[in-house]
């Protein structure tokens, strides 16, 4: 099978990429300790961007390969099969033992976040939750729970690698990551519509960060009347579209706060509050400080 951009492969390394394994005693001690034996970590690592990202196991590996595509896209073939895509949302689990090959898409190289893991309940569980061999749109919610999942595991694989607790911690969470990543993919067409109009009222809200919006003016745009909305918005995320749009302009200023040299005022305007005096009550109620205050706050 000829693929125009699988001569160019980029071996290994990425800018900001993360990536942590399992050393080999490691390996051994977690296959034997009754609180792992079951499933367990090997593997774990984030490639943003990763232009040419190419792997090719014609034995397969010896764990399941978890990959989500965060953005971008990229493409998995299985026994040298047909080559299936994964664009952006979407994950796939390759069993083990299993020939494949895997790479990005050379105009829009995909980001990803992937693990690697085994286990005696390895296979069942992927199984039950219908995770295996096909590639699967992860809900707004599953994405969420990848990666606020991804990113303590990672720190403490990365940083705390010498204490079993880290291991059996990651080991406990990682059954139910792909336990809740099942089940919100077997959610009924009725739930995924309503997960489909929250996602395009948040895009809209995000598309108008530097202005104001109307319920009416959001209602209209999903498709929804406007008590519909607002039910949707008080069951799935506890408030209201409007509050939850003020939330949103927050964390941007936070965003702006962090990562840009611009004054309060600016930051205010940035995301439509014309008034500092009220973004700033408004910040220091959303966020706990007042946005002078989480700017002096180390980070990172």
């Amino acid at each position: 099978m000829n693929h125009d951009h699988d001569h160019i492969r980029k071996p290994e390394g990425f800018v900001e990429e993360k990536l942590y394994v399992l050393p080999e005693y490691w390996m051994k001690e977690l296959e034997q300790e009754e609180l792992t034996a079951s499933l367990f970590i090997t593997d774990i690592g984030y490639f943003p961007n990763a232009q040419y990202h190419f792997r090719e196991r014609l034995e397969g590996s010896p764990s399941h390969i978890f990959i989500f595509c965060e953005a971008g896209a990229g493409w998995i073939e299985l026994n040298h099969g047909e080559r299936m895509h994964l664009q952006q949302g979407d994950m796939m689990i390759i069993p083990p033992e299993t020939a494949h090959r895997y790479g990005a898409m050379q105009e829009n190289p995909w980001s990803i976040y992937w693990f690697h893991f085994k286990g005696s309940h390895a296979n069942r569980l992927v199984q039950l939750f219908g995770l295996s061999n096909a590639p699967l749109s992860l809900s707004p919610s599953g994405k969420a729970r990848l990666i606020e999942w991804f990113v303590p595991a990672f720190e403490m694989l990365a940083e705390r690698t010498y204490a079993l607790t880290t291991h059996i911690h990651v080991a406990q969470t990682v059954r139910q990551l792909l336990s809740g990543i099942g089940l919100s993919a077997g959610k009924s067409a009725q739930e995924k519509k309503r997960e489909t109009y929250l996602e395009q009222a948040v895009q809209y809200m995000n598309g108008h960060m530097g202005g104001s919006i109307s319920l009416i003016e959001l209602a209209n745009h999903v498709g929804v009347s406007k008590q519909h909305l607002i039910y949707l918005f008080n069951s799935e995320t506890g408030v209201s579209p409007i509050e939850y749009f003020l939330r949103l302009k927050i964390q941007r200023a936070g965003h702006l706060l962090d990562l840009t040299e611009l004054s309060i005022k600016e930051v205010s305007s940035a995301v439509g509050i014309h008034d500092p005096y009220y973004f700033s009550r408004l910040f220091k109620k959303i966020s706990g400080f007042s946005p002078s205050s989480y700017r002096k706050i180390p980070k990172g």
